[in-house]
């Protein structure tokens, strides 16, 4: 992630390595106080980068420092002089989206804890108000966005709040009885912060409503729609139901551009489209473009000019005509981002380079090194980068040289000796090791690594041995797990969560039912297109269990076959001969028909209760879990072959929130605790 700070004086980027800054101008990267980087000998832990919000001005950063795997404490850091205040706690980790929010000015964020928003000025004052005269209101931060002018937009059920900083602290006292704000306007639906997202305009007059992450509304603000003469038909776009994230640029002009990401087994990976409301042209509505060069996109301030970036490169475009001014990259670019009007930063897997409209082009720092050494006379570190050479003294920007003469490699010193060891496990392939030669001591140049595993239990503790119906692996020799996601007959949360697998190079086993392949035989090609492992979730979502059904072992057989022919008939591909029966039931004469019939039964050794409606909570008892507490649950139970089941869909009575939604958190959690995420299959291989 890349960040320009301070009007543009400061590059902040942050990765597995740590978070760096350095200066716009050209410089090396520099560690930030109270922050450990692999630079600084710390170890590089594995998962995700940790999240956070820097200020713009470049003086604050809010992160959540982890307590458990799915909560932390919400913490502002001082860049200046590296301390730590904490801001509240049992606050969850970030996922997609960081709890908090700055305002433009860096005088004041939003943050959200417990289901509800609240906001914190940054004083220098040694007193600050209690957290509950600083309530706004319940929500999450996805229902805030803040505004160009300093105001922030808060959508609760279906009215939209404009909110004045400079009003929070008076309005938030009468909290409890009276809405801050002013309301703005409405939508003629509830917000659903689970799947729903929204863009103010520039002037705060009018919202672009994401719902369901793909129906797209353009709503006017400030207009009484309650009378009979309040007519208006406004512009509305619909996004193939596999999209996984949307951009929008909005100009001060009133043109808006929407990128709208889809998976990469698609044709297309990025879809374009226009709406112009800069001018009278009547109807209004959504055009489609031609296909850019990736998803990334970043507005000029004055809205004259974007940025767009992605797999195949970089370009410069007019916004107004929507035509390309230079096309500023060929290779693979990773980020890019406005300095001001005339001048952007752009960063490929080679370099970042700060670049002006006129074509000019200065180095920033190297993204990464191919080739390596010290220059034969100097001794100065050299490397090779993109297409060129350059080279520093280790104080001092890069600059770009001829080809240099580089010094003849060697291993040993007078004191000491240089190898690299191979490593069996962990995140690194090998380690570079230091032997003294005048004593008895052989270090690794780095730390292994910063993750705490969970132990592995030796093989005296194991259990006899696999379960029949499968219903986890080996407890011993491998930490490794699977998820098994199950699709009834609802696609909800199916995009994000191959998207999230994809981005963590993890495969995963999907236990299909025949609803939904026939509701949804596109999302059911889609799928059969991943490298995920596709169960059987037979071919109706009844319950084998019931006494109103009449089972036998025909009806299994031809059930499991009935399934397979309409996922071979909607994807042209074969179903894995494994399945479980809908809602996990189970008895022998079942388990038994469906082996004659080729097929493995699976089960599971936890139940995270994902399923559990907040009706069923409130009529029937059941317990209920938010999806924060079911990831913490599920780290509590899980053991060495585990299978953890997880329910996509939206299930009837809903809930406040859905652990595939969380399930960026819950594989950053497996990994740092050294597990693989496999196949379920893979866990049978293993458990023979």
């Amino acid at each position: 992630n890349m960040d320009v700070l301070d009007g543009g004086r400061i590059l902040q980027i942050r990765n597995v390595y740590g978070t760096l800054r350095l200066s716009i101008g050209g410089g090396l990267p520099q560690g930030i106080n109270g922050f450990p980087s692999f630079m600084n000998g710390a170890p590089i832990l594995e998962g995700r980068s940790e999240t956070m919000a820097p200020s713009p001005d470049g003086r604050w950063l809010l992160i959540v420092e982890p307590v458990t795997a799915a909560y932390g404490n919400l913490s502002l850091v001082s860049i200046a002089t590296g301390e730590r205040t904490l801001i509240a706690k049992n606050v969850e980790r970030p996922g997609v989206v960081f709890p908090a929010c700055w305002s433009p000015d860096s005088r004041v964020f939003v943050y959200s804890r417990g289901g509800k928003l609240y906001y914190r000025p940054v004083t220098s004052e040694a007193i600050v108000v209690d957290e509950r005269y600083r309530l706004i209101g319940e929500g999450r931060r996805e229902q805030v966005v803040w505004g160009a002018g300093g105001d922030f937009f808060y959508i609760r059920g279906s009215t939209v709040y404009r909110v004045r900083s400079s009003e929070l602290f008076a309005r938030a006292l009468y909290a409890d009885f009276l809405e801050i704000g002013l309301v703005a306007g409405k939508i003629p639906f509830e917000f659903d912060p689970n799947f729903d997202s929204f863009w103010v305009a520039p002037d705060g007059r009018s919202l672009l409503l994401a719902k369901g992450g793909r129906n797209l509304f353009y709503y006017p603000l400030g207009i009484d729609d309650y009378g009979s003469d309040f007519q208006s038909s406004l512009p509305y776009l619909l996004l193939p139901r596999s999209c996984v994230g949307v951009r929008v640029l909005w100009s001060p002009s009133g043109i808006l551009t929407i990128f709208a990401e889809l998976p990469p087994s698609e044709k297309k990976t990025t879809l374009l489209y226009r709406l112009d409301l800069s001018g009278d042209q009547v109807p209004q509505k959504f055009t489609s473009l031609d296909d850019p060069l990736g998803s990334g996109a970043a507005l000029s301030p004055d809205g004259n000019r974007a940025l767009v970036w992605g797999s195949k490169g970089a370009a410069l475009y007019d916004y107004i005509n929507w035509k390309v001014v230079a096309t500023l990259d060929k290779r693979p670019t990773i980020a890019a981002r406005w300095i001001g009007n005339e001048e952007f930063v752009v960063a490929d897997d080679a370099t970042i380079e700060k670049v002006s409209i006129s074509g000019k082009r200065d180095l920033i720092c190297l993204s990464q090194a191919e080739k390596y050494g010290f220059e034969e006379k100097t001794g100065l570190v050299v490397a090779y980068s993109g297409d060129a050479w350059y080279t520093t003294d280790g104080n001092r920007p890069w600059t770009r040289i001829k080809e240099p003469k580089i010094r003849r490699t060697s291993t040993v010193s007078s004191n000491y000796r240089v190898y690299l060891e191979d490593q069996s496990s962990g995140i690194y392939t090998n380690l570079p090791m230091v032997r003294n030669l005048s004593g008895i001591q052989t270090t690794a140049l780095i730390l292994r690594n910063g993750s705490s595993y969970d132990p592995i239990p030796s093989l005296e503790k194991d259990p006899l041995g696999p379960s029949d119906p499968f219903n986890h692996g080996k407890r011993t020799g491998r930490r490794e797990v699977a998820l098994s996601f199950d699709l009834m007959d609802d696609a909800e949360g199916l995009p994000g969560v191959l998207k999230t697998l994809d981005q963590f190079k993890v495969r995963a086993t999907f236990f299909l039912n025949g609803e939904f392949i026939r509701r949804h035989p596109e999302a059911a090609r889609e799928l059969s297109l991943t490298n995920q492992e596709i169960g059987s979730l037979f071919f109706a979502p009844i319950d084998v269990s019931d006494s109103r059904y009449r089972i036998d072992d025909d009806f299994i057989r031809r059930g499991l076959a009935r399934n397979e022919d309409e996922y071979f008939q909607a994807t042209s591909h074969e179903l894995s001969l494994l399945w479980h029966a809908p809602y996990y039931s189970l008895a022998p004469q079942i388990q038994r028909a469906a082996l004659q019939a080729g097929y493995q039964t699976v089960g599971r050794d936890m139940d995270p209760l994902d399923w559990v409606s907040s009706q069923d909570a409130l009529r029937g008892g059941l317990p209920y879990r938010s999806a924060s507490d079911m990831v913490d649950w599920i780290m509590e139970k899980k053991q060495c072959g585990s299978i953890i089941p997880i329910r996509l869909g939206i299930p009837n009575g809903g809930r406040q929130d859905y652990l595939f939604s969380r399930l960026d958190v819950l594989l950053d959690a497996l990994l740092r605790r050294g597990y693989s995420v496999v196949p379920v299959s893979v866990l049978m291989e293993h458990a023979k």
